[in-house]
């Protein structure tokens, strides 16, 4: 078993950022800012929030924090949203997900303007996504990225392990991670088969997969008879059973396997929020 170290990578990445960061501020005097919107109090929420403030101010980047009461409407969150997008101090906005009512998260996600749609969620930065040729492309056009699936394509390349003309299964077919994952993976000239709850022989199609991503949110779902020799596993799940915390691959059955892999914690989580420093200074930039 080879592991991916996320946290290691991550930490490389934040640390450019952060000279970039210093690079912007005396060349323009101008500090990026991000600003993170939290409705309600749920535990987990706040804990990430902790983490993207505190990212923030390691990085140089001013962050600007907003609470609202778990039964805010749709109204209040958008006209919270509205005024953030007209203030100039701030280059990127996120809504953190889910909301106490989920219902309406779209329509929020798509009253933030699509300059500050550091989340990579909104419909015209999903859509430049789809439309791009290839991913040299998205990096010259400074496309807003959804993050944990940029963090992964970043982790690949980080590792020197090749994706194109390579065979990348995705399971997991989510908004958030295997839709605009599977895209990226494409960008980058992989062969992609989306993989869900509905895929017949799935462990068949997974076993032919040189790349296999995991982001099902089934604890230790992904085993070894899953995985061919060689290949390489990234987990993004994170789930919570009897207080601790396992990915969707059975990372223990690759103990002595020939393959790549993330571990939990430490693999792909990290990287998150690495991409949402980037994508506010990709956001700075564009608006600049």
């Amino acid at each position: 078993m080879n592991i991916i170290d996320g946290k290691k990578i991550s930490d490389a990445k934040r640390a450019e950022i952060k000279e970039r960061v210093s690079k912007i501020t005396k060349e323009t005097g101008k500090v990026p800012g991000l600003a993170t919107i939290l409705v309600g109090e749920n535990p987990a929420s706040q804990v990430y929030i902790n983490s993207k403030i505190k990212a923030c101010e390691n990085a140089g980047i001013k962050s600007f924090h907003r609470t609202l009461p778990a039964n805010s409407s749709k109204e209040e969150i958008i006209s919270l949203i509205k005024n953030l997008n007209a203030d100039s101090q701030i280059d990127g906005i996120l809504l953190q997900l889910p909301l106490p009512d989920n219902s309406f998260a779209q329509d929020c996600i798509n009253a933030i303007s699509p300059l500050k749609d550091v989340d990579g969620l909104h419909p015209f930065n999903a859509g430049l996504l789809n439309l791009s040729k290839n991913w040299q492309e998205l990096i010259d056009k400074n496309v807003l990225l959804s993050c944990t699936p940029s963090g992964v394509i970043h982790l690949l390349h980080a590792s020197k392990i090749e994706i194109a003309g390579k065979t990348a299964v995705v399971i997991g077919r989510s908004n958030l991670v295997g839709k605009p994952l599977s895209m990226m993976l494409l960008a980058n000239d992989a062969t992609v088969i989306m993989a869900h709850s509905k895929t017949k022989n799935l462990k068949e199609v997974c076993k032919n997969a040189d790349i296999v991503v995991a982001a099902i949110g089934k604890a230790k779902f992904v085993t070894k008879e899953f995985i061919k020799d060689g290949a390489t596993v990234i987990d993004v799940g994170i789930n919570r059973v009897d207080g601790k915390l396992y990915g969707d691959v059975d990372f223990e059955s690759l103990t002595n396997a020939n393959v790549f892999v993330t571990p939990v914690p430490g693999g792909v989580g990290p990287m998150t929020i690495t991409m949402l420093l980037e994508n506010t200074l990709k956001a700075f930039n564009n608006r600049k």
